[in-house]
C-alpha cells in the first residue's frame, strides 16, 4: 500500500491509537516493552516498542496535532522527528487513520473474494507440521479413549472450540465417538466471534455462509458447492449472507475440521455457517430475527434433515465469566453457580427442550455469555425431534486473569 496515504501533517489532528488493540507490557532481557496484539490481524505481527513511548501514546486522543504537542515534548524531539514517529505508527496500522481504514477494507475485500480459507490456528494452538501434528493427536487419542465406545450412527455433534492447548482431552471425548462415521456431507453451524465488529453488514444477516475450501495441515477440506447453491436458491428470507469477512480470523469452524481431517479418511464435503448473536430473541421471539431463524431452520431441515449422508457439527463453548469478561468478581468465586447453570443448559440442549433453553437464557439476558447458544439453538430449531447425550463437561480456570471458560459436548443420534 502506498505510503502517500500515511498521516502527513503537523497541524491536523493526529489519529488516535486504535481502541481495539491490546497493548501488553512485557519484559525481555531486563528491558520493558509494550507489545501490540491485534486480534483482527491488521497490525504488523510481533510488534513491540520501548515502554517509554507510553506517555506519548496516551496523548494521541484524535484531537491534538503535532503543533499542539510541541510544548509537551523534550527539546531533543523536534516536529519532524515526531511526525516520523507518527508515520511509523501509521505504517504499522496502529492508528485509526485513513491508511489503516484503506488497508483493512482491502484485506477484508480480498478475503471475501477468495475461495480458500487458510488456517489461523495452525502453529499457534497445535503443531502446523503434518507429521508432528499427527503424532500430537495420536498421543492424545490413545491416552484418552480407553474403554470408550464409538457410535454406529449419529446425526450431530455439539463440541467446543476453545484452544486445544487447554482442552485437548475434551476434544477427544467429543470427537472419538464419531471416528467410524462416513457421511458425505458435513453442515457446520458455528459461533461467530467477530460479526459484532461489522454491525451494518450483519444486522439483518445472522447466518454467514463461508463459501470456501479450508486449508489445514492434514488436508484441504472442500466445500459442497452444489448444496451451497441449492441453499442460496431459497425464496424465503433466511438471513444468509455470503459476506464472510467475519470469518477471516475465526477459529470456531476450523478447529472442528482439524479433528475431522485427523479421524476421517473418506471423502466428504462441507457446508460451513457462522451464526451471530441471537440476542433479539430474548426480547421478541416472533420478530424479524425469529422469522429469519425459522426460515433458515426450515431450509436446513428440508434439505438435510432426512439425509442419512449429512452430519451436523455445532461449534460452541459454554460460560465465559470473571474479570476478563466484565464480571466484578473473580471467576473462582462463581464456579458453583456457573456449573449449575451449565448443567441446566446441557440438560435442556440434550433433550431438545428449545423453549426451556431459551427461557433459561432470557432469565438474566445470558448472564454467563454462552457463546454456543446461537449455533446450538439454531440446530435444535432445525431438527426439533432429535435428542442427544452429554459426552463431556469441563472448565478452563485462567486463574492468573481471574477468568474462566466452561465447555461441553453432546452427541445427537
Amino acid at each position: 500500500m502506498s505510503t502517500n496515504q500515511l498521516f502527513n501533517s503537523k497541524t491536523d489532528p493526529i489519529p488516535r491509537v486504535r481502541r481495539d488493540l491490546q497493548i501488553i507490557p512485557i519484559e525481555e532481557n531486563g528491558n520493558s516493552y509494550l507489545y501490540f496484539h491485534d486480534e483482527r490481524g491488521y497490525a504488523t505481527d510481533d510488534l513491540a516498542l520501548h515502554r517509554e513511548v507510553h506517555s506519548l501514546l496516551s496523548l494521541l486522543d484524535g484531537q491534538k496535532s503535532i503543533e499542539d504537542l510541541k510544548p509537551q515534548m523534550s527539546e531533543e524531539v523536534n516536529p519532524d522527528q515526531l511526525l516520523e514517529f507518527i508515520q511509523f505508527l501509521d505504517k504499522h496500522r496502529l492508528l485509526s487513520s485513513d491508511h489503516f481504514q484503506a488497508h483493512a477494507e482491502e484485506q477484508e475485500a480480498s478475503y471475501e473474494e477468495s475461495k480458500l480459507h487458510s488456517s489461523v490456528t495452525a502453529g499457534k494452538s497445535y503443531p502446523a507440521e503434518p507429521s508432528e501434528l499427527r503424532n500430537y493427536l495420536d498421543e492424545a487419542f490413545t491416552k484418552h479413549t480407553e474403554n470408550r465406545t464409538t457410535a454406529e450412527s449419529a446425526k450431530a455433534l455439539y463440541a467446543p472450540h476453545i484452544d486445544p492447548r487447554v482442552a485437548l482431552e475434551s476434544y477427544v471425548q467429543a470427537f472419538a465417538p464419531i471416528k467410524n462415521l462416513q457421511p458425505k456431507r458435513v453442515v457446520l453451524i458455528a459461533t461467530s466471534h467477530y460479526a459484532g465488529l461489522y454491525p451494518e453488514i450483519y444486522k439483518n444477516s445472522p447466518f454467514v455462509l463461508v463459501n470456501k475450501d479450508f486449508e489445514l495441515p492434514l488436508d484441504t477440506i472442500r466445500r459442497d458447492q452444489q448444496a451451497i447453491n441449492q441453499l442460496l436458491e431459497s425464496e424465503e428470507e433466511t438471513g444468509i449472507t455470503l459476506q464472510d469477512r467475519a470469518h477471516r480470523m475465526e477459529h470456531s469452524i476450523e478447529l472442528h475440521l482439524l479433528f475431522l481431517s485427523y479421524l476421517w479418511d473418506h471423502d466428504f464435503k462441507i457446508v460451513p455457517f457462522l451464526t451471530r448473536g441471537l440476542d433479539d430473541l430474548y426480547y421478541m421471539e416472533d420478530g424479524h430475527l425469529g422469522q429469519q431463524l425459522n426460515n433458515f431452520s426450515s431450509l436446513l431441515r428440508s434439505r438435510f434433515g432426512d439425509d442419512d449422508e449429512t452430519f451436523f457439527l455445532i461449534s460452541g463453548d459454554l460460560a465465559h465469566f470473571g474479570h476478563k469478561f466484565g464480571d466484578e468478581t473473580a471467576a473462582s468465586t462463581m464456579f458453583n453457580e456457573v456449573k449449575h447453570f451449565d448443567q441446566q443448559f446441557l440438560e435442556r440442549a440434550s433433550g431438545n427442550q428449545r423453549d426451556e433453553m431459551l427461557a433459561l437464557m432470557k432469565e438474566d439476558m445470558d448472564p454467563y455469555r454462552i457463546c454456543g447458544f446461537p449455533p446450538l439453538y439454531t440446530f435444535l430449531n432445525s431438527m426439533p425431534d432429535i435428542k442427544g447425550e452429554v459426552l463431556s463437561y469441563d472448565l478452563w480456570d485462567e486463574r492468573e486473569r481471574d477468568s474462566a471458560v466452561s465447555f461441553g459436548s453432546i452427541l445427537y443420534s
